[in-house]
């Protein structure tokens, strides 16, 4: 089979850096696809992207399609002799040419034809004219008088496979082998003579590194060393350094600094600027104490350094002005001074203002504190004031600074330190894998917040539907449940639930508390499936609704390690029998009538079964309890071997289901081990 590497470069504007990799991505699929749709054959393909062009090599490229056998099927042979002369003109042959072949329960006519396979340079100009138009984009562009939409205006195409151009236009552009290097410096055109030299020849001839992953880690080991030479750690953050990478094409990493008066200012708020507005590192000296300097990576080579350096000291220093001067600013209000500004700025429609919403978690975030045991005025006044550095200066111009301006900003109140850490993590867990809140206070008030957000929005009709959840709230139930789990916090979440809606408006559907239990639950099933716990475990122990997380939790631990014992298995048949058997039985009870007992087997079952029950009352090391039960085993065994259960005698049956009733709840006690059956 002949072969040849197929290469697709797209030459654009600068493509907007935090969706390059997912542009590339979606290419990179598309193309794969749409040649697997044409049965061309291909083996390794790679994916390469830079600020101004999306390109993709395909190895090993089968440039023809095999021949195929195409075969329609017709009327059946009892059919009028007219239909299957149609069917017959429709194919371009006549009726005696048609072949006859069973088909189900009857015979039908048939037509076949060979079809060679066409050649893959004649298809590739479809095949990426379509894979270019399916990468999903948000908000297309068009530009000039042309027709085309893309992310960005684009201006050149590559189509070569092997050596050879592929004659067409795509998006309005005339494919060749010649694509261009750095906008300002090194050769403006460049051409490509086989499609497999691709990467070599802008390696060589622009230094441009195609790969993005390759480039990224460049940029990671340019920007270590820049920081080693200025005998400091930088501080790389992984989603800023792709955002780096998706902007640079040839990249060169210096360091510059500023004034050390701009550390004066909480060094949150100098990162963000330098993160966030020009996408520098930050550097740490060997006490971690930010220092007054940063790096940031060129897009070019320069003989003269220092004037890069130069323009970026200068272009840095009017946005740590500004942060200094919000900074100042700030300061000389207080906290809850802003409380009635936060009464003007809306939370969402039908749950009222942020002030509403700062007001409902401080009711809960008392509540919770009772529950748990903190101080109940720290909660309180931490939840009231969590939500007014939103309208600070501060915060309005970096909005990643919410919450962690506000601690700064009780500090400076002169808050106790509980209220200000508390109001400095309340947001976190922010996302998968972040830190909870580091002090009771926090995560109480951090309950209070997620918790009001999603009753209000779940109680107006705004919870997640399928695949969709504009406001997070997953994410938030989620961060809502690790905090209480890990943080072995022993509280009722239905309560919560019910207590939450309840401070909301009459808006607010109070009848959907059920819903957002569920919902919850939904979220903890997910949470232990990213932890491999057996989802039997978790709807084992589901089956008894906890009202705790914390005490789910604790159940769910003791099942595993009940799972681990050799008895185990014997027990979960025993309680799914069990369960069969006392399906339709009423008036069931723990109280059982040993008297009327008969069997050795029963007594001894009841004996044992009267002790585990005295070990195992208000317990709630589940741990322990499982193990109690274990040894409940060989008297269980004993007693389905040689007890009838639904005796003649009404006292004696009443008796031993009553028994096994009062077993199965001592297992129901910790969890449902029927679901744990295979």
């Amino acid at each position: 089979m002949n072969t040849q590497d197929f290469l697709l470069e797209l030459g654009t504007e600068e493509l907007p850096p935090k969706l390059l990799p997912k542009l590339s991505q979606a290419l990179t699929a598309n193309l794969v696809k749409e040649l697997s749709e044409l049965k061309l054959s291909h083996a390794k393909v790679e994916s390469f992207a830079t600020p101004r062009r999306l390109a993709v090599l395909v190895r090993d490229l089968q440039c023809q399609q095999e021949d195929q056998i195409i075969e329609r099927k017709g009327p059946s042979v009892s059919a009028p002799e007219q239909a299957v002369e149609g069917f017959a003109k429709s194919c371009g042959v006549l009726s005696s040419e048609l072949d006859k072949k069973p088909f189900g329960k009857s015979d039908y006519y048939f037509f076949s034809k060979e079809q060679k396979g066409l050649e893959a340079k004649d298809l590739l100009a479809q095949v990426v004219d379509t894979a270019i138009k399916n990468i999903p984009i948000a908000k297309p562009m068009r530009w000039g008088s042309s027709e085309q939409q893309f992310v960005r205006p684009t201006h050149w195409l590559v189509m070569l496979l092997g050596a050879e151009v592929i004659q067409t236009q795509v998006m309005g552009l005339n494919a060749g082998n010649v694509t261009h290097g750095l906008r300002f410096t090194g050769p403006k055109t460049i051409e490509i003579d086989q499609a497999k030299n691709y990467r070599t020849i802008m390696q060589q001839q622009a230094q441009i590194e195609v790969d993005f992953d390759t480039r990224k880690e460049m940029i990671r080991q340019q920007v270590i060393q820049v920081a080693t030479e200025n005998k400091a750690t930088a501080v790389i953050d992984e989603s800023l350094l792709s955002e780096v990478c998706a902007l640079v094409e040839y990249p060169r990493a210096f360091s510059g600094g500023f004034s050390e008066s701009f550390l004066a200012v909480p060094e949150e708020a100098l990162i963000s600027a330098m993160k966030s507005h020009q996408k520098y590192f930050h550097m740490l000296d060997k006490h971690n104490k930010l220092l007054p300097s940063f790096i940031s990576v060129a897009n070019i080579e320069s003989s003269d350094l220092a004037v890069i350096v130069s323009g970026n000291e200068r272009v840095i220093r009017p946005r740590l002005a500004d942060s200094e001067f919000f900074w100042e600013q700030d300061k000389s209000q207080t906290l809850h001074s802003r409380l009635e500004k936060l009464d003007r700025v809306l939370f969402m429609k039908s749950l009222g203002s942020m002030g509403d919403k700062a007001k409902r978690i401080e009711i809960l975030s008392g509540d919770i504190a009772k529950m748990i045991g903190i101080d109940e005025a720290d909660a309180k006044r931490a939840g009231l004031l969590c939500k007014t550095d939103l309208v600070s200066e501060m915060v309005g111009e970096f909005a990643d600074l919410q919450g962690v301006m506000g601690g700064y900003y009780a500090q400076n109140d002169q808050e106790s330190s509980a209220v200000s850490i508390a109001i400095s993590e309340h947001y976190h867990p922010r996302f998968s894998g972040d830190t909870l809140p580091s002090t009771e206070t926090g995560l109480a008030v951090a309950i209070a917040d997620k918790l009001d957000t999603i009753t209000g929005i779940y109680g107006i009709g705004q919870g997640p539907t399928g695949s969709k959840d504009p406001y997070a709230l997953r994410r938030m139930a989620l961060g809502l449940l690790r905090i209480m789990v890990e943080s072995k916090l022993e509280l009722n979440l239905k309560a919560l639930i019910a207590s939450s809606l309840s401070a909301h408006s009459a808006d607010v559907d109070r009848q959907c508390a059920p819903a957002i239990y569920t919902f919850m639950m939904d979220r903890l099933r997910a949470y232990y499936k990213e932890k491999q716990v057996s989802g039997k475990a978790f709807e084992a122990v589901l089956a008894v609704a906890p009202e705790s997380p914390y005490d789910f939790h604790l159940r769910v631990e003791a099942l595993n390690i009940f799972t681990q014992d050799q008895a185990a298995e014997s027990l979960i048949e025993a309680n799914k029998r069990i369960a069969n058997m006392l399906k339709d039985q009423k008036n069931l009870s723990i109280e059982v009538d040993a008297s009327v007992l008969v069997e050795k087997a029963e007594k001894t079952l009841f004996a044992q079964t009267q002790a585990v029950a005295e070990k195992l009352s208000n317990s709630t090391d589940y741990a322990s309890s499982m193990s109690e039960l274990i040894s409940l085993k060989v008297s269980i065994d004993q007693f389905f071997d040689q007890v009838m259960v639904n005796s003649d005698v009404a006292e004696l049956k009443q008796a031993r289901l009553n028994l096994i009733y009062w077993v199965r709840s001592l297992f129901l006690s910790v969890a449902d081990v029927s679901h744990l059956s295979a």
